[in-house]
């Protein structure tokens, strides 16, 4: 049968032993010692070892994925001509070749239906217009091979035309070709999808998640365990509640902060070792700067509130309850975050989210990433964040202190908070 202290004075009589232990020990002697203790604990954790490994190795080999599914080989640009346009197939092929663009013709029978297979994607370009009065139309812009080929092509046009002109002058000749170009017009709107961003976004947003998630159900588990084995009791006979509290966050915070930067080293290592990242468009190094402080941050939110629900039950079959709440407020801007942000990064429900506290470590990284987010708007949700810390000290603290030495049936919410 399953028995519940209540008893007001044998709780008061552990506290008093507690704090006179405590007295042998400064406070940060004291949280120092047991954060020592979490250290080697995990460190010696083959569950922990592996992971991280799993970690890393997921990391590294999903970039080399990535780079052999880039560089599998280009596909021919497929390029669509009308009746009127119909022979300069051959001479479009020729100078795709003679300038490494593969090219594919295909005849269309109108204007009409080149541009909807444009639109659907089932062509890069299509050439309206006239041998001599081309038109190239696409959807959103023309790819680098194909400008290069209509490049010449059009220069090829003016050369011819001028040299055909009786009297014409070299000078004027020379000219024409270095100005001439083809006409493009496009159908749709420009494309601002970046995949290196988006990539990076996503993977940044699942790794924080993962590792703060876990790295707070460790401390939730291991308060549960020391009250379960009584070990919390020895414990308090030499320091105070709140520095067990702490010493476990500093502890599993450390090696958790590790593990994150020994997978992001590992990322940006492969990323830039492989040439998966155009470093103008991203800066690697600042991301994975900014990706190590926001894991900090939520981490130590988050374990502050894990650390003190924790101690509210006995049982590691009841951790998942009491914990539920906190993760709910992970989930939700995780959701957001690898949802929502890598193809809307400004959609107005991200922006706000990533100035919350709670949600911020695990939306503004994203933002970071995807290169969504000024430098203020960064510093912003980082200060609202770290002045929430001492609040969820506060109650972390008094919840754990009141409701750690109280074993058997779990401990109401309402009553740690209450108790003095």
């Amino acid at each position: 049968m399953t028995t519940t202290r209540t008893s007001r004075p044998t709780d008061r009589a552990e506290g008093a032993v507690a704090e006179r232990g405590a007295t042998s020990l400064s406070s940060w002697g004291a949280i120092r010692l047991v954060a020592g203790r979490e250290i080697t604990t995990r460190l010696r954790s083959k569950s922990f070892v592996w992971l991280t490994v799993i970690l890393v190795a997921a990391v590294v080999l999903g970039g080399v994925v990535l780079n052999a599914a880039s560089s599998s080989g280009p596909t021919a640009e497929r390029v669509g001509v009308t009746s009127s346009t119909a022979g300069l197939a051959d001479a479009l092929e020729a100078t795709g070749e003679a300038l490494g663009t593969e090219i594919e013709t295909v005849e269309v029978s109108d204007d009409a239906a080149g541009e909807q297979q444009v639109r659907d994607g089932d062509l890069d370009a299509l050439v309206t217009g006239s041998a001599d009065d081309l038109t190239v139309v696409v959807e959103s812009e023309l790819s680098t091979g194909l400008t290069a080929v209509f490049t010449t092509l059009a220069q090829q046009s003016a050369l011819a035309d001028a040299v055909t002109a009786l009297g014409g002058d070299p000078a004027q000749v020379a000219g024409d070709v270095a100005t001439a170009e083809p006409t493009v017009r496009t159908i749709g709107e420009p494309s601002e999808f970046d995949p290196t961003r988006y990539v990076t976004g996503l993977v940044t947003g699942v790794l924080l998640f993962m590792s703060i998630m876990i790295s707070g159900q460790l401390i939730a588990q291991g308060v549960v365990e020391e009250k379960t084995s009584r070990v919390v009791e020895l414990l308090l006979s030499t320091v105070r509640p709140w520095q067990l509290m702490a010493g476990k966050v500093l502890g599993i915070g450390l090696v958790g902060l590790g593990q994150v930067a020994l997978v992001v080293v590992a990322g940006v290592g492969t990323a830039l070792g492989l040439g998966l990242v155009d470093t103008a468009t991203i800066d690697l190094g600042a991301a994975a700067a900014w990706a190590l402080v926001w894991f900090v941050v939520g981490f130590v939110s988050y374990a502050l509130l894990m650390a003190g629900l924790g101690a509210l039950v006995s049982r590691q079959e009841d951790v998942g309850a009491v914990t539920t709440p906190v993760t709910f407020l992970m989930v939700v801007p995780y959701i957001v975050g690898v949802s929502v942000a890598p193809w809307a990064p400004d959609n107005p429900l991200v922006v706000w989210l990533s100035y919350v506290p709670l949600c911020s470590p695990l939306l503004m990284p994203v933002r970071i990433a995807l290169g969504s987010a000024e430098t203020w708007e960064v510093l912003l949700a980082l200060g609202l964040s770290v002045a929430l810390v001492p609040v969820l000290v506060w109650l972390a603290a008094k919840i754990y202190s009141n409701a750690v030495l109280r074993t058997g049936a779990r401990v109401k919410l309402k009553d740690a908070l209450r108790a003095s």
